[in-house]
């Protein structure tokens, strides 16, 4: 099977992150176009969307699933950002090293199981490794079992494990994967990728 993946510029990327996100009942609260612009902008990022044809009209073809991954610094002026790192410390060494966070991502739950994250992971890596990333890191919570499942057959190795008062459930997951070189000859989906109109 080979995805067909969208690149998006900033811009246009936020509006259809909050368009996308509006299929996915197990976020709590959705993020907007400002939040996804006001992350974004000073610093490098990627947005891809995966689409693939409908079922019944394989004429028409639809966002399926989407990754937002960005540049993740030593020193944050963002309260959440500066968290964190604070969080990771010890854990990610970010002294003289480019470090990508996987943000925000999700597919569709009629498309689950179909290859489509893995390929946006995989496209997301090969162009970190283009821009000299050396490791990406990734927070979940544990209940999610399913994305953790995921991240492991990605390669994604737990880093740290932060236990939350109102049981395990809820406790915070942090996984990372060293993005080296030869990491993306292994790369198994084959992807189109198109950039997007701004």
């Amino acid at each position: 099977m080979e995805y067909l993946i969208k690149q998006y510029p900033l811009e246009s990327g936020a509006l259809e992150i909050q368009y996308i996100e509006e299929f996915f009942g197990e976020f709590p609260r959705r993020k907007t176009a400002a939040e996804v612009v006001g992350r974004l902008a000073d610093r490098e990022s990627l947005i891809l969307m995966a689409e693939s044809a409908l079922p019944d009209d394989p004429s028409t073809r639809i966002p399926v699933a989407y990754k937002v991954v960005h540049e993740l610094r030593a020193v944050e002026a963002d309260p959440k950002l500066r968290d964190l790192v604070e969080r990771l410390r010890g854990c990610i060494d970010f002294d003289g090293r480019k470090v990508l966070y996987s943000w925000i991502g999700a597919t569709r739950r009629d498309w689950r199981g179909q290859g489509h994250f893995r390929a946006l992971t995989e496209q997301s890596e090969a162009w970190a490794v283009a821009l000299g990333f050396q490791e990406v890191v990734v927070k979940t919570k544990n209940k999610f079992y399913d994305m953790r499942a995921v991240l492991a057959q990605l390669g994604f190795d737990v880093v740290k494990f932060e236990r939350h008062a109102s049981g395990p459930g809820e406790s915070k997951v942090y996984l990372s994967k060293q993005l080296l070189p030869d990491l993306v000859a292994g790369h198994r989906s084959r992807r189109t990728v198109v950039h997007a109109g701004g």
